[in-house]
């Protein structure tokens, strides 16, 4: 019975519903705590959206060996992506003494009034907001368990196609 749950279809709703419980639980912690989330910390939930969306899909094709490789792919892809976002994330606030505390704009303000090139450029550089460690879980900052959750919805991607 628990095997059907994490197989198939089920499973695949199953990991779009872990997606966005991540996102929810990151809502959560901002509008509990105060925080602002940072640029990083904004395209990190855009991944974890993206998974989501991918799992989702993955609920709603053919069952295929073709299908399912080709949305396993995705899937994996997508998540190592989220990773290297979270790595530099991570990497940023192991550094945050020699990175300077200014906040820097808005991820608004970069979409809204630079070409998309420059406003990609300015989110992954990162700003003081991305250094600060305001909140952590068992020792872990937001950036190591999002690390953590990436690589374990790749991990549940690739045990999806083998089932």
């Amino acid at each position: 019975m628990l095997n059907k749950c994490f197989t198939g279809k089920a499973g695949y709703v199953l990991g779009f519903i872990a997606s966005y419980a991540l996102v929810g639980l990151a809502l959560w912690i901002q509008t509990r705590y105060q925080l602002n989330p940072c640029p990083l910390c904004i395209s990190q939930r855009m991944v974890f959206m993206g998974l989501g969306l991918l799992f989702l899909l993955g609920a709603f094709i053919p069952p295929q060996a073709a299908c399912k490789r080709t949305v396993a792919g995705l899937l994996v892809l997508t998540a190592l992506g989220g990773a290297g976002v979270a790595l530099r994330h991570w990497w940023l606030q192991a550094h945050r003494d020699s990175i300077i505390a200014d906040c820097g704009v808005g991820f608004d303000y970069m979409f809204e009034n630079f070409p998309l090139q420059k406003a990609l450029t300015l989110v992954f550089r990162g700003t003081g907001d991305c250094a600060a460690i305001d909140w952590t879980f068992l020792g872990l900052s937001l950036p190591q368990l999002a690390l953590l959750a990436y690589l374990g919805l790749a991990a549940y991607a690739l045990y999806l196609t083998k089932k």
